[in-house]
């Protein structure tokens, strides 16, 4: 069926391949395509950098949630072990695992669209001891029908995977709605930095080296020129901001990294 972009704004209308499908058939294809290289193609796109902003903007969010603990009299010092925790367009599990170091006793379900993504998370939980690898699941879903309860988590992140919704402001409601009363929403995405020196390299970066290098590593040059326009198209900032109050959440801040190459948001 062909892809209908009416009403649609932003990166809703970037799609990886083509406008005769939707979005989120083409974003399965694509990420099914380079999952063999993605991470290879994280570290290298980012110099590592991906790690420490993964890091504040977790840390961020954990300080949230410990006020939040406090306020329901949960434990003031350190976070429960018993809250569930919800990983959207997990990917390869990077977030995932990431968060199971920093919560060991978390329950912690990671979803994606993409099956390639999630056999390789599934891989790697197969090291983990036996103990660890009942509290890490991995489960293919839409993040615009998530198969989950009202108020089933405590905490919901999604890294790098907003600009890929077929429908954001869809998206962040079903997020709102499986979030309790209370929880907190991590975003991570990449944005557009907005020196005029620093967005000048960006633009060469992003538009000519990252296409170049992502063809040669993955076979997929085109999953790597969607990047940077998907970035630009994305609303940013304040911009995203209100479109999470718009679908319900509230306290929203964000915060820009690495001269603006990245933003994290945190809502309640």
């Amino acid at each position: 069926m062909a892809a209908d972009n009416k009403d649609k704004t932003g990166a809703e209308v970037i799609n990886p391949y083509d406008n005769r499908r939707e979005k989120g058939e083409q974003v399965e294809e694509m990420f099914d395509s380079i999952a063999p290289a993605y991470d290879f193609m994280n570290t290298a796109m980012t110099l590592g950098l991906h790690r420490l902003w993964r890091d504040k903007a977790l840390k961020a969010s954990m300080e949230a949630l410990k006020v939040d603990e406090a306020k329901k009299g949960g434990i003031k010092e350190t976070l429960s072990d018993s809250i569930n925790i919800l990983d959207v367009a997990t990917g390869t599990g990077d977030v995932a695992f990431r968060l199971h170091e920093m919560l060991p006793g978390a329950k912690i379900t990671g979803i994606d669209l993409s099956e390639g993504m999630l056999e390789v998370a599934r891989k790697k939980l197969e090291s983990f001891p036996r103990i660890d690898r009942e509290l890490i699941s991995f489960g293919k879903a839409d993040c615009l029908q998530l198969p989950f309860a009202e108020g089933e988590f405590d905490f919901i992140t999604v890294a790098y995977g907003v600009r890929n919704f077929e429908n954001l402001l869809d998206g962040l409601r079903e997020m709102r709605r499986v979030l309790r009363k209370g929880g907190v929403l991590c975003v991570i995405e990449l944005s557009v930095p907005e020196g005029t020196l620093t967005g000048l390299g960006y633009k060469i970066y992003t538009r000519y080296l990252i296409p170049a290098v992502g063809k040669m590593v993955s076979g997929d040059k085109r999953a790597y020129t969607y990047l940077p326009e998907s970035i630009a198209a994305a609303p940013q900032r304040e911009k995203m901001a209100k479109i999470m109050k718009q679908a319900g959440f509230t306290d929203v801040r964000w915060k820009s990294l690495t001269f603006g190459a990245v933003t994290y948001y945190i809502a309640k």
